[in-house]
């Protein structure tokens, strides 16, 4: 087994290199790992860790090994590994959380689990579903509307002492809250047309985005399902307590919309869905874990199956029991 961890000195408030890579090689050490089949890399421009996962999965598909590439950073860092990596069944990524966001592992467990190294050397790996999206790969959410207008908001709030990534994703909202809100959008989903004076809508493989909103607090990033949630157009004081509802998952229980959010949430699973603004007003801000682009249309697919992940032990255990429950349920 070949061990490769990319380090995102740029992720987070603070380069975390210094502090990790001592701790990697303590741990590793620990773990039995041989000094000869463990790498640490640096990434030093967007997309590097790509370049490095796909390198590194072919070098050891060549060589008949297994591969486990560990990202030190946010979501889009580790969203860049995992794409590198697709379709090498010798290689699997896992995270380790020096970003802002980290919505990723939340679908699956905590940050203290994540973190912890010996835990993720003596972890599993787990298939799940990908999303194939216009804006690349995705494992958790592909976003459009207000919400991916206020993630391509945040990186100035960044800059802003003790604005981590859930302080920066607030103030972001605030920002968007005093422009322009609402868009006319046609969707598709799975063959059903809808046009919606909407607000924004969230196409889900994950639960979390924006720094832990819980966008699809029941989905399940391996049943071959995407979970859409769009929420209609609405004033701006009803916006506060949509988005309290939003945040804390409040708004879907067991398998379905609460009744107080049935007013202003649709929700649908679908295998595709593809989404255009349709007001004249120009493209609408979408985004998939981490990466954002203004959009002329959005589409998101399910790729059941084609994510191979590692996960710390705790948080294995936790995944590969909740699986053999619903097989015998």
């Amino acid at each position: 087994m070949r061990y490769l961890f990319l380090l995102n000195p740029t992720a987070g408030k603070e380069d975390c290199t210094g502090q990790l890579i001592p701790e990697i090689e303590a741990a590793a050490a620990r773990a039995g790992v041989e000094k000869k089949n463990l790498t640490i890399r640096c990434t030093e421009f967007a997309g590097h860790a790509r370049e490095l996962a796909h390198a590194a999965a072919q070098a050891a598909q060549q060589a008949g090994e297994s591969l486990r590439i560990f990202t030190a950073g946010g979501d889009g860092t580790f969203n860049e590994a995992l794409t590198g990596a697709a379709g090498f069944a010798n290689a699997a990524v896992g995270c380790l959380p020096f970003g802002s966001g980290n919505d990723f592992l939340r679908t699956y467990g905590t940050r203290e689990e994540f973190r912890d190294l010996d835990s993720q050397f003596a972890g599993g790996e787990a298939i799940i579903d990908l999303m194939q999206t216009n804006l690349g790969l995705s494992a958790t959410i592909c976003a459009a509307g207000l919400d991916a207008q206020v993630a391509y908001g945040i990186p100035k709030f960044r800059r802003i002492p003790f604005c981590g990534g859930e302080v920066s994703y607030l103030l972001s909202i605030v920002e968007q809250l005093c422009g322009h809100i609402g868009r006319k959008v046609r969707y598709e989903i799975d063959g059903e047309v809808l046009d919606v004076d909407c607000l924004m809508c969230a196409v889900c493989n994950g639960r979390t985005y924006g720094g832990g909103f819980a966008a699809a607090p029941e989905a399940q990033p391996d049943d071959g399902w995407l979970d859409v949630f769009i929420i209609r157009r609405v004033g701006r004081l009803t916006i506060a307590k949509l988005l309290g509802m939003y945040k804390n998952g409040r708004h879907f229980v067991n398998g379905q919309l609460v009744e107080k959010a049935k007013p202003y949430f649709i929700y649908r699973r679908a295998k595709r869905v593809t989404l255009e603004p349709i007001d004249g007003r120009g493209p609408i801000v979408a985004t998939a874990d981490g990466e954002c682009a203004p959009c002329s249309r959005v589409e998101a697919e399910i790729r059941p199956g084609t994510g191979r992940i590692v996960l710390p032990k705790a948080a294995w255990e936790r995944f590969t029991e909740e699986r053999a429950v619903l097989k015998l349920s």
